[in-house]
């Protein structure tokens, strides 16, 4: 029982510290970590909390290089909820880093109809790729095409989100599912 009580007792005191490890290199030029500071004649020393690191820099290479070469577009529109919501969860159960451009203004329409043809929501931009409205099959194929991961990392947070509103004059948005009004 003793046992126990001091095996508890150590597990909440090192639970409570917060580790900091440092690295660097010593006078022979060996690399050292250590949970202690280093001496004074050390060289390239680094410090690091014992927190995890932000998952926004953990990104995969994979997803890094898709998202530098197939930068993920998705349009969307204020009263589209059901399949805006649908094309928004897939990408995010993919761990796709995307940008949601909320149509708002005019020009926001012209530019998805150069894109697409006309106002049309949910549509999706992949790099040069595009595709009008939603359905599963066709986004899966775009960004299976663009190198993007089939499933999302553990533990990665879901990404983009709605631009700001802007200053500008702002249109009626589109209905969900149906080309925009001019």
């Amino acid at each position: 029982m003793r046992q126990l009580s001091v095996l508890c007792l150590a597990l909440l005191v090192s639970a409570g510290v917060a580790a900091e490890t440092y690295r660097w290199i010593d006078s022979s030029g060996r690399v050292v970590i250590s949970d202690t500071p280093p001496p004074g004649k050390a060289k390239a020393i680094s410090r690091t909390s014992g927190e995890p690191a932000a998952t926004s820099g953990d990104e995969s290479f994979a997803t890094r290089k898709a998202r530098e070469n197939f930068p993920v577009i998705l349009y969307t529109a204020a009263d589209c909820t059901d399949l805006c919501r649908q094309a928004r969860d897939l990408l995010n159960s993919r761990g796709v880093p995307f940008s949601e451009k909320m149509l708002q203004k005019a020009e926001d329409a012209n530019e998805l109809k150069a894109l697409v043809g006309d106002a049309f929501v949910p549509s999706i931009k992949v790099g040069q790729q595009s595709y009008r409205g939603f359905e599963a099959n066709a986004y899966n194929n775009l960004l299976d095409l663009a190198g993007y991961p089939k499933t999302a990392a553990y533990g990665s947070k879901p990404s983009g989100g709605i631009a700001p509103a802007s200053e500008a004059k702002k249109t009626a948005p589109p209905e969900s599912g149906a080309p925009a009004a001019d």
